[in-house]
Formats: C-alpha cells, sequence, structure tokens
C-alpha cells in the first residue's frame, strides 16, 4: 500500500502552513511598527518616561479642573483675566529669574528636584490651611467690572492656588517632562517616542475624569472633603514623579549634553545669565518664530475659554455640580486625544514636521467659526435653559477639540523643535518660551479682554472684537509655523552631517 501524506487543516499540506504563518506574523510585525514603533530594548526605557508623562498630566488635570472650579463658581469667569495679568504673569516672571539662576548652580537632576518639590508642598499646605468652611460655604457673587479683582483679592487663598496651578500647567508639561526627554532621547528616537508620549499622557484626563467623578466629587461629598481627595491624589503622583525620574537616571541614561561632552571632548559652553538668555531669545528668529507659536495657542484659546467658562457657570453654578462637569469634560479631551493621536503621529511620522505644525492652528480657525457664529447671532444675556446647554456643549466641542489638537499635534511638534538646539538654547530659550511665551500669551489674552469688558460692558457684548483678534493671531500662527519649519529642517540636516563627521 501507498502511504498518504497527512492532510493539514482544511485539507492543505503541512508544508504549505508555514508560508501562511511567515505571512501572519510579518503582518502583526508591521502593525506594531504602525500602532507602537518602540524597539524592545527601548520598551523599559519608554514605559519609564512615558509613566512620568502620565503622572505629570494627571497632577496637570486635577489642579487645573480644581483652580478653575475655585474661583469660577466663587468670583465668576471674568475673574480670571485679572488673576492671569496680575498674579500668573508676575509669578512666571519670578520664576524665570529663579529658575536661571539655580540652573547655573544646580546639576541637571537637583534642578529637576527643586522645581518639582515646592509645588506638590504648597498643594498640601492648602488642602490643610484653608478652613473647611470657606470650602463648604462658597456662593457665587453678584460682580461686575473692577468688582471681581475685589472678589479675587477677598478670596485670596483660591487666587493663590490659582496662580500655582497656571505655573505648575507650564512648568510640568516644558520643564519637568519635555526638557528631561530632549537631554535624554536621541534624535533618531524622537519622531517614534513623542508622538506616543502624547498618546499616553491622553489616558491621564481620562483617569483623573473618573477618580474626581466617582470619588473626589462624587455628589455625596463637601467641598473641603473633595479638595483633600484632590490633593491626596496630587502627592501621590508627586513622588511617584520624583521616583521615575531618579529611577531613570541611575539605571538607563545619563542627560544627552554630558554624553556629547564626553564624546566630544569640548567644553560646554558657558551659561548665561537671565537677562542674557532674554537676549539671546530676542536675537534667535528661530526661537522667534517658535515663541509666535506657543504665544498664539495661549492667546487663542484664552480668547475662547473665558466666555465659554462664564456660560458653564451659568449651567452649573454649584461647586461640587461644576467640578463633576469639568472632570467629565477632561475624560472627553482625554478620550478625543487618543482617537486623535493616531491621525497626528501618521501626520508626523508620514507628511512630515511642517504639516503637523500647521494642522493645530487651522483645525482651531475650523472649530471657531460655529462657535463664534453661534455668539454673534444669538442674545447670551437672554438664553432658555435649552439655548445656554447648547451654548455650553457647541463652546465643550471647540474647546475639547482645541485641547486634542494641541496634545496630539502641538506639544509632540513644537518639543521637537528644540532638539537640533544646542544645549544653551535648549535650556535657557526653553524655560523663557516655555514659561514667559505661554504665560505672556494667557496673560495678554487676560489683559486685551480686560480692556474689552470696560469697554462693551461684558466679554458676550464683545464677541465680535473677540473674534476679529482671535482670526488675527491664527493669521500670525500659520505664518511663523511656515518660516519655522524652514528652519528646522536645515537644523536636523546640519546635525546629522555633524554625527556622520
Amino acid at each position: 500500500h501507498t502511504a498518504l501524506p497527512c492532510l493539514g487543516p482544511r485539507g492543505k499540506l503541512p508544508g504549505s502552513i508555514a508560508p501562511e504563518r511567515s505571512a501572519m506574523a510579518g503582518d502583526l510585525k508591521s502593525l506594531r511598527a504602525a500602532v507602537f514603533p518602540i524597539s524592545n530594548k527601548d520598551v523599559p526605557q519608554f514605559l519609564l518616561l512615558g509613566g512620568l508623562k502620565f503622572l505629570v498630566v494627571f497632577v496637570l488635570t486635577l489642579t487645573r479642573d480644581l483652580k478653575d472650579t475655585l474661583i469660577v463658581t466663587s468670583c465668576g469667569a471674568e475673574a480670571i483675566t485679572f488673576l492671569k495679568f496680575y498674579g500668573v504673569l508676575p509669578a512666571s516672571a519670578l520664576f524665570f529669574m529663579a529658575y536661571s539662576k539655580l540652573s547655573n548652580l544646580l546639576s541637571k537632576s537637583s534642578l529637576w528636584i527643586a522645581t518639582a518639590t515646592p509645588f506638590f508642598i504648597f498643594y498640601v499646605l492648602f488642602a490643610f490651611a484653608v478652613p473647611a468652611l470657606d470650602l463648604d460655604n462658597m456662593r457665587p457673587a453678584e460682580v461686575a467690572g473692577l468688582q471681581y479683582a475685589q472678589c479675587v483679592v477677598q478670596r485670596w487663598p483660591f487666587a493663590l492656588f490659582y496662580v500655582m496651578s497656571e505655573l505648575y500647567s507650564s512648568v510640568s508639561i516644558g520643564i519637568l517632562f519635555w526638557q528631561f526627554a530632549n537631554d535624554v532621547v536621541p534624535v533618531d528616537k524622537s519622531t517614534s517616542y513623542y508622538p506616543l508620549f502624547a498618546q499616553v499622557s491622553s489616558l491621564a484626563p481620562i483617569v483623573t475624569g473618573v477618580y474626581v467623578e466617582r470619588y473626589a466629587a462624587n455628589g455625596q461629598v463637601t467641598m473641603s472633603t473633595s479638595v483633600r481627595r484632590v490633593v491626596g491624589a496630587v502627592t501621590a503622583c508627586g513622588i511617584l514623579m520624583i521616583g521615575l525620574h531618579q529611577f531613570y537616571l541611575r539605571h538607563y541614561q545619563t542627560p544627552a549634553t554630558a554624553q556629547e561632552k564626553s564624546k566630544t571632548g569640548k567644553r560646554e559652553k558657558p551659561k548665561l545669565s537671565m537677562l542674557q538668555s532674554v537676549r539671546f531669545l530676542a536675537s534667535s528668529s528661530y526661537l522667534g518664530y517658535l515663541s509666535v507659536l506657543v504665544l498664539s495657542y495661549g492667546l487663542t484659546i484664552q480668547f475662547t475659554d473665558i466666555i465659554w467658562k462664564s456660560m458653564v457657570k451659568k449651567a452649573y453654578p454649584d461647586p461640587i455640580e461644576y467640578q463633576r462637569y469639568t472632570a467629565q469634560f477632561s475624560r472627553m479631551v482625554g478620550m478625543t486625544t487618543f482617537f486623535v493621536i493616531f491621525i497626528g503621529s501618521n501626520i508626523v511620522k508620514h507628511l512630515g514636521w511642517k504639516f503637523g505644525a500647521l494642522a493645530t492652528p487651522m483645525m482651531m480657525f475650523v472649530l471657531a467659526l460655529p462657535f463664534f457664529a453661534v455668539l454673534l447671532l444669538e442674545d447670551m444675556n437672554d438664553l432658555n435653559h435649552t439655548s445656554l446647554m447648547a451654548v455650553v456643549t457647541l463652546g465643550a466641542c471647540q474647546s475639547m477639540l482645541s485641547k486634542a489638537a494641541k496634545n496630539a499635534l502641538f506639544d509632540p511638534t513644537t518639543q521637537m523643535a528644540y532638539i537640533p538646539l544646542d544645549a544653551e538654547s535648549k535650556v535657557k530659550g526653553k524655560a523663557a518660551i516655555d514659561v514667559m511665551g505661554s504665560r505672556f500669551g494667557k496673560s495678554g489674552g487676560a489683559l486685551i479682554q480686560q480692556g474689552l469688558v470696560l469697554v462693551f460692558g461684558s466679554i458676550i457684548t464683545a464677541a465680535p472684537a473677540v473674534a476679529a483678534l482671535f482670526f488675527a493671531v491664527i493669521a500670525a500662527w500659520v505664518y511663523s509655523a511656515f518660516q519655522l519649519a524652514e528652519q528646522f529642517e536645515a537644523k536636523l540636516k546640519a546635525k546629522e552631517k555633524d554625527k556622520e563627521s
């Protein structure tokens, strides 16, 4: 008898299965490369850096939502315009002076810890120093005009919390994470790492929203209890952030500047003073255009946020309800960002830095059109509940998608722009742009809106002027992005040539 060969699945010979498995394995590798383009040996380092970014954004979201709740529900959204100019702007200047001085005295590791620690100490002191009665008996004040400033002074603990949280929002993303990442992530890996950093950080607002909705402000707690629960989470994250930072430096990699110094044998350029740093920033067209990008985002988001938040306060006047709404909004921002990231990473990877940098202002331009159209066509001071909720929802969509575009496209592209710069420009130029630039953007927008309120009577009636300013800034943003893209590509090519030589 002749032995028949054993048949494999579906009647196929065993030898024909191997090519199919090989093709399937190849497809899986391609899918992994598209979704998670990190080599196996780099996964631990990426997870550490991604974990640090997650914690930074988690704390940022918690404190941002709480600061808005404290100020908007007690004084009104218009009070933010006074705080940003008379509180946040001077605080940013003082921080820049201190940071510039400390950068000349401390190592990068010590400077990182010295920058992060004061924020978490302040949050703990706030939670236990502010009387519970002041938090639990918050009532919206009926104020107008300069009375907003008076309310801010009367609620100075809330104002101080707002200023510190605004300062943290710039310091945490720009310096505590991105500056550290720029030091330790090689240029050839940045295009794979940086879009994924944004994807990891988009999960933080989702977790934050769930934490606040179901625990910190679940509708059965007082405002004082909610504040302490938020601060408890913030403190735990602060400890973890410091631990991850130190663990990475000890087990994986020293800052890139030290590596380059040991390889080339060249001495590092002398560090500049604070005044010299400002002059250096003004004399560099590259950093100048980059400053316009950061400034433009701060202005445009400021022009739309105050109007929207004033509408949210009308819909949710109770502090806990307002806090829960902001938590839901943050969760939706995180979910939107998570999905937008897939588009954003492909834009930067396949279409280049220029296209990625232009995507954010163009998206904000398109989203602002219906928002301002409603503001100009409807009477915002005489709305029924249905119309009010419609305006709130429309403003939430505009703000949510704008923030998603920022997290998915704006942050990665602007931070990638620092990579070709020398160590001096990274440290001093980045501190000036991220802290002073973004603060001047938001503080300048606040000052402009203060003037509009005095002229028109309210920010709502000033909507036509706000819209005109918004679209003018978008135009300047787009022009600067085009100019910066040319210099960025030229610097990258020059740096690659230096490596080859």
